[in-house]
């Protein structure tokens, strides 16, 4: 799932996603003081550009140079409030204790033994700030769908709540019904969801 993935993936349609911002995120950020947020995998530009609009300043990351260029064509009203990088950041981390919002919505981030990419994206959270981590629920899904992708490859929510120490406040680990109907061609029907704040 390199850039080259994600290019093909996202040139394969006008439109990948609907446009809309993740419903997850909505419920969760509303009514939180904006301050500056990370849109990890920021796709298409939905969640940074919804963000921008309630106040917040986003850094908005995606590997894919097609989801980006899109994702600045949709956002000319808020385009001083979104910084867009294009990054890989399983690699390379974002700054630490920089955001008060991290979000990943589906962001497909591998395991590996160290846990290094996942504990960069945790220390980008500021003291105070929020980690707002969401996948699709698995449970009745097959093991390994078409693509060949195993999704128990990746972190889910709860393996990301398993590896939060005391600095951390979990206010959420829970699966939900989605709020909008799955992906086409998906049996997405709920979502599990990590809500997290770092008290130091």
């Amino acid at each position: 799932m390199d850039a080259q993935f994600w290019d093909e993936m996202y040139g394969s349609r006008d439109r990948l996603f609907s446009g809309a911002p993740n419903g997850v995120l909505v419920a969760e950020v509303t009514g939180l003081p904006p301050g500056q947020a990370l849109d990890v995998g920021c796709g298409e530009g939905a969640d940074a550009i919804w963000l921008a609009r309630q106040g917040w300043r986003v850094t908005a990351v995606d590997i894919s140079r097609t989801a980006l260029d899109r994702a600045v064509a949709a956002a000319t009203d808020v385009s001083g409030q979104v910084a867009w990088a294009r990054g890989d950041l399983t690699s390379t981390p974002p700054p630490a204790r920089a955001f008060g919002l991290v979000s990943a919505q589906y962001f497909p981030l591998p395991h590996r033994p160290d846990h290094r990419a996942l504990r960069g994206l945790l220390d980008a959270v500021a003291p105070g700030g929020t980690l707002l981590f969401v996948g699709h629920d698995l449970s009745g899904l097959p093991a390994r769908p078409e693509g060949g992708l195993d999704p128990s490859d990746y972190y889910q929510p709860a393996d990301v709540a398993g590896l939060l120490g005391d600095d951390w406040t979990v206010l959420a680990n829970e699966v939900r019904p989605r709020t909008a109907p799955p992906p086409a061609g998906t049996h997405h029907t709920h979502d599990t969801v990590l809500r997290a704040v770092r008290v130091r």
